[in-house]
């Protein structure tokens, strides 16, 4: 793999696409070249991941198909320590205006939540997962999720997570008070979390 290539696989996050390297000048017969010398694999139609080290990392895999995602519900409660259960699939929120179609993918298994456009951006926070960059639902956007979607979610996974976001000290009452009239939740936050904050 020549250097302007591998300098564009890490501009891009470790993955392009088949226009991207149209663009370095690599066509059909250098790309699959390319796939049956091992130096790089296609993980969906049309996106060719370089593979190194950190090939098999499957949250930069998300982060390069996916820029746009924001992870959240038990992604985000993972990552907060919010249950002990992991999660089965990659949970990711999206503007409900995405394509359906872009997220059928056999790995990293993934779920899609498609968000109103309004509600989107409200909690977004940077973080950093395995040495990648990610973008996460806050604990008080993740804990009005919970909250939002109480009857599809394991009631031992929704107690666990309202009982560690009240004995987390990094907790921030005012922003969920905040993020709750956002989002309309304010009655289930005073229903659940009421007597104890």
């Amino acid at each position: 793999m020549d250097k302007k290539l591998r300098e564009m696989f890490e501009i891009h996050g470790g993955i392009l696409k088949t226009r991207e390297l149209l663009q370095c000048g690599y066509y059909y017969r250098k790309i699959q070249q390319l796939i049956n010398t091992g130096e790089i694999e296609q993980v969906r139609r049309g996106y060719y991941q370089r593979i190194d080290d950190n090939s098999y990392s499957e949250i930069a895999l998300i982060v390069g198909l996916f820029p746009d995602a924001v992870l959240c519900m038990e992604s985000a409660l993972d990552y907060y320590g919010y249950t002990e259960r992991t999660p089965a699939a990659w949970n990711l929120a999206v503007p409900d205006s995405s394509s359906r179609r872009r997220f059928r993918i056999t790995w990293p298994v993934i779920k899609p939540h498609f968000i109103k456009q309004s509600k989107f951006p409200v909690g977004i926070t940077d973080v950093e997962i395995e040495g990648t960059k990610v973008k996460i639902y806050d604990r008080e956007r993740t804990i009005c999720d919970c909250l939002t979607h109480r009857n599809k979610m394991d009631a031992e996974v929704f107690n666990n997570a309202i009982q560690r976001y009240i004995a987390d000290p990094k907790r921030c009452e005012a922003q969920l008070g905040k993020y709750a009239a956002m989002l309309r939740v304010q009655g289930k936050v005073r229903e659940v979390l009421g007597i104890w904050l």
